[in-house]
């Protein structure tokens, strides 16, 4: 009784950095078990087939992703070429991957052996280099650590027809096997505390705190002797003071400040005590700890990286929730310190300071050119994601604020009564359409959308992203930009390109203000919760309409793809329609039905900018990072991703019981 929920939260502190532990120990004995005796015995007969020479040449040392393939050639009339292609890679040309000899005599294949991609499906070409003619193509998913073998041999009856065979010599390992387990354990610690927290307030969601000594008098029972320690429960489980704090994911280090700070007293009387919608911090916080896992690694697993070009990864989600939930908090924040009696004036100065210090910190702070030396401009990478949050915040913002009204007039007006922002929308969004399509780009084709490199079969290389692309070599400079964007691992793009660029910037506004119509649905139509509910579902059903009107509900074929690197309006109106669907869910089960506390996501949603300066600061610092024993292993790198990312979100919660919240 004396440690009451302070010592429970640190218990699940714990049992959170328990959970990272217990992943570490299962996942090191995460092994596959071997073939049955049957594919022994299969094994065994092809590797006395082999030819002896065999074990005596050098293997491929293996990485991450790739598996061993030993390529056996019966050809007799010249040397093979053979040629890979990813399926994920679009309309791009083959790649060139290994030479094989001609046979020597029918019956004594010449052998090569090569480390290929178990990424994705590939189609493997072989081409004989004589007659320049196609011998066969093999379409083939190979797995990690996996060992075939590919025979080229005569055709049954026939010498002239070639037959290639794809043959398992090793069967590959379950690299996915550490995230089940990871995803079993972390699921288990949630709905655990999940139950726990509403265990130890089940009184307090049925009776008020107040009226439950009244209950203990009038039923004679032993609830009056617990009325104490309920209460001191009720008040630690909702710190008043926590409540109280602007619903914003910005802020400077500081303790949880009174209300009556600055602000004129006759507002404050007349204004009615805030509560501070959780299920926003749970979002919020969702996205940040998805994207400090996504940022420290991610195990390593290409879903946990960003999509090459078109389409969608799970790394490609976070960051425009993160916007999206911006968006909402400008519209309830502007709209709380109008009703407390804050001038429009100071309003706008405390928007330009928060816009100034985010730029500053993204590119002083959190700048990725570092790992290219000591930073210097010459090197100096200008875009970055709090430069675009900066920039979004401050146009975001200033727009609300020159609309925005202290109390709501008319619940049934949230967007028509607001239509000068929507026009200004429509004239940005109209910007980035025409100078997409219709910005004349030097060797590039009008409206290019493709990400260059060896995509659009190498006609374009040097055009990664059309005008988007162009506009910040342009304007910033070709160092100033990001030096290692994502197409380059598949589409081997040859020019930098910055996800975060100017043109981007545009799209993310949009983004920000969609999660303002979100905040503003909240703000008129309070306290109703099925209004609330429906216009949330409303929202979503049109954004997702829209989305697949302009992708033609296809990854590459649409009219805008979905592209994270060009942050294209499709993009946009897709993260929106998830975005409006994960709310609504949140705010059913945190705020209405209250079957969820938000925990442990609550906890960095309110501290979010502090955690993430913090998390890219320490990024390569123990307890965050740590000599690993084998480089090449996804659960090592998962486990020491999924302490780091824990670790984060046991700092936030402390900071949270000591009431200590950054905001600039």
């Amino acid at each position: 009784m004396g440690g009451g929920p302070w010592s429970a939260r640190r218990a699940l502190a714990a049992v959170l950095l328990a959970a990272s532990v217990l992943s570490a120990a299962l996942l090191a004995r995460g092994e596959l078990p071997g073939p049955d005796t049957q594919e022994q015995e299969r094994q065994l007969q092809l590797q006395e087939q082999q030819p002896r020479d065999t074990n005596k040449r050098k293997l491929p040392e293996l990485k991450m992703d790739q598996a061993l393939l030993i390529i056996h050639n019966e050809f007799l009339h010249g040397d093979l070429n053979v040629y890979w292609l990813s399926d994920h890679c679009y309309q791009c040309l083959y790649q060139f991957l290994v030479s094989v000899p001609v046979s020597p005599k029918p019956g004594h294949p010449s052998i090569a052996a090569v480390a290929v991609s178990s990424q994705h499906p590939v189609t493997l070409l072989l081409n004989d280099t004589l007659e320049k003619k196609e011998i066969c193509r093999i379409h083939y998913i190979f797995g990690e650590f996996g060992n075939y073998s590919l025979w080229v041999k005569p055709h049954y009856g026939s010498i002239n027809q070639m037959s290639c065979d794809m043959v398992v010599n090793e069967n590959p390992v379950n690299s996915n096997l550490p995230i089940y387990i990871a995803f079993l354990i972390y699921i288990a610690i949630l709905i655990s505390s999940s139950v726990g927290n509403f265990v130890v307030n089940f009184p307090t969601h049925i009776f008020p705190a107040a009226t439950i000594p009244q209950l203990g008098k009038e039923t004679g029972s032993s609830i009056s002797q617990l009325d104490p320690v309920r209460n001191w429960l009720y008040k630690k489980m909702n710190p008043r003071e926590t409540d109280r704090l602007i619903n914003s994911e910005l802020g400077s280090p500081t303790r949880a400040e009174s209300y009556s700070s600055d602000l004129q007293v006759e507002a404050w009387r007349l204004t009615p005590p805030v509560h501070r919608l959780r299920s926003l911090d749970t979002f919020r916080g969702i996205a940040l700890i998805i994207m400090i896992f996504v940022n420290y690694g991610g195990g390593k697993y290409w879903f946990f990286k960003h999509e090459s070009w078109n389409g969608l990864t799970v790394a490609d989600l976070v960051f425009p929730w993160f916007v999206f939930i911006m968006g909402s908090s400008i519209a309830l924040s502007l709209s709380s310190m109008l009703r407390r009696g804050c001038s429009k004036w100071k309003l706008l100065g405390k928007i330009l300071w928060r816009s100034l210090l985010l730029c500053v910190m993204g590119i002083l702070i959190v700048n990725p050119n570092y790992c290219l030396g000591p930073l210097s401009w010459d090197k100096l990478r200008i875009p970055g994601v709090l430069q675009r949050l900066g920039l979004t915040y401050l146009v975001v913002a200033v727009l609300e604020l020159l609309f925005a009204r202290a109390v709501p007039e008319n619940s049934t007006m949230d967007i028509i009564s607001y239509w000068p922002q929507w026009i200004f929308i429509l004239m940005l969004e109209a910007v980035w359409v025409c100078v997409t399509f219709l910005l004349p780009v030097p060797g590039c084709p009008t409206g290019y959308l493709g990400p260059g490199g060896i995509g659009d079969f190498g006609k374009y290389p040097n055009c990664t992203g059309g005008a988007a692309g162009y506009i910040d070599r342009l304007l910033l400079g070709e160092d100033h930009i990001y030096q290692h964007p994502s197409p380059n691992v598949i589409y081997h793009t040859k020019v930098a390109y910055d996800p975060e660029g100017l043109l981007g910037t545009i799209n993310s506004i949009v983004m920000a203000f969609l999660g303002v119509q979100a905040g503003k649905i909240l703000l008129f139509y309070k306290d109703q919760h099925k209004q609330i509910l429906l216009r949330f579902l409303l929202w979503s059903a049109m954004l997702g309409v829209i989305s697949g009107v302009l992708t033609k509900f296809s990854q590459n074929e649409g009219f805008i793809p979905v592209n994270k690197n060009l942050w294209s309006i499709s993009y946009v109106t897709t993260l929106s329609f998830f975005a409006f669907l994960l709310l609504l869910f949140m705010y059913f089960l945190v705020d209405v039905a209250r079957l969820w506390s938000g925990a442990p996501f609550f906890y960095p949603g309110m501290n979010s900018i502090l955690v993430y300066v913090g998390h890219e600061v320490f990024e390569n610092y123990f307890p965050f990072q740590w000599k690993m024993e084998d480089y090449q292993s996804h659960k090592e790198h998962l486990t020491q991703n999924l302490v780091a990312t824990s670790l984060w979100v046991v700092i936030a919660y402390v900071l949270y019981r000591k009431r200590i919240f950054w905001k600039i």
